[in-house]
C-alpha cells in the first residue's frame, strides 16, 4: 500500500501552482470530471499534490481533523526569508524533541505547510 497524492480545494490553481513551483513541485498532468478542473504538481521524489480548482471559491470549511502537511527543505531560515507566502503561522524555530528546525506558513488558500530541516 502506498499513499498516492493529497488533494487540497484551491481558488486558483494557477495561483497555488506558482506558490509550490517555488519548492521544486512542477505540474504533471490533470483532467476534468463533474465541471472541476483537477491539476496536479509533483516534485522529484514523486510525491504528488491534486489541486481540484474551486473556480473562486474561496470560503473553504478547514474543520479539525486536518492540521498541515510538511516539506523538507535544505535551509528553512533561507526558505522562509525566499518564499513568498500567504502568511506566517509560526517563525522558524529549533524543535529539539523533533530533531528539526521548523517553520509553519500559509499557501493561497490558507493551507498550512511545515518547512522542515533535520538538525545535525
Amino acid at each position: 500500500m502506498e499513499i498516492l497524492h493529497t488533494c487540497l480545494n484551491v481558488a486558483d490553481a494557477d495561483e497555488t501552482i506558482a506558490f509550490y513551483e517555488q519548492f521544486g513541485f512542477e505540474e504533471s498532468w490533470s483532467f476534468e470530471a463533474s465541471d472541476t478542473e483537477n491539476r496536479y504538481i509533483a516534485d522529484d521524489d514523486g510525491v504528488e499534490l491534486q489541486l481540484s480548482d474551486t473556480e473562486g471559491e474561496s470560503e473553504f470549511e478547514q474543520g479539525t481533523a486536518w492540521d498541515h502537511f510538511a516539506i523538507r527543505v535544505d535551509d528553512v531560515d533561507a526558505t522562509f526569508e525566499r518564499v513568498e507566502n500567504h502568511g506566517v503561522v509560526q517563525e522558524p524555530g529549533d524543535q529539539p524533541a523533533a530533531g528539526a528546525r521548523t517553520a509553519f506558513i500559509e499557501d493561497p488558500d490558507g493551507h498550512v505547510l511545515e518547512l522542515i530541516e533535520p538538525l545535525e
